[in-house]
């Protein structure tokens, strides 16, 4: 009997994936026009343009933008597509929504673009725990762009994970 540890899970042919690779840098900004509204609560347009036209935009430099109203205010649509266009020149990406949809919708683009080619016929581990805030989306989103090229897929970590998917 031999006394030699033999690591099985790096001699396997398992991949792991951790989303938190893909993790794009940039600071994550919520941004909320409540305090541009009279009131908190209602758009008056000449004002809502001057505090637009008077902001320095500058300050959100390659930063993620995700517009709000924490307000029960109706916006029209054009409010938002205006402070977009004000962005445009500085933020990575802007959408409408809370912290997480920014996520999720970064993710989007990230995984869109994820060449799955060198995962063909390998066994996938994607690795469930992360220090970044990966959105659950972008595991669902990872999960069904293996699935055509992948031998198997599973969650969690080589020494105890989930199978989810077996290519038969």
């Amino acid at each position: 009997m031999s006394d030699e540890i033999i690591n099985r899970v790096a001699n396997s042919k398992l991949v792991t994936i951790n989303l938190e690779d893909y993790y794009p840098e940039g600071k994550r900004v919520l941004f909320d026009i409540k305090d541009w509204l009279f009131e908190g609560f209602v758009l008056r347009e000449k004002d809502f343009r001057n505090q637009v036209s008077e902001f320095d935009w500058s300050q959100f430099k390659d930063n993620y933008i995700a517009l709000t109203c924490s307000s029960d205010a109706i916006i029209p649509g054009w409010a938002f597509m205006l402070l977009s266009i004000q962005l445009e020149p500085y933020a990575k990406k802007i959408i409408i929504g809370n912290l997480e949809t920014l996520e999720t919708s970064i993710y989007q683009d990230v995984l869109k673009n994820l060449d799955v080619s060198k995962f063909k016929d390998k066994p996938i581990i994607i690795k469930g725990c992360s220090k970044k805030p990966v959105p659950q989306n972008a595991y669902i989103m990872l999960a069904t762009k293996l699935k055509p090229v992948a031998k198997s897929i599973m969650y969690g970590e080589a020494c105890s994970f989930v199978p989810l998917y077996k290519n038969k």
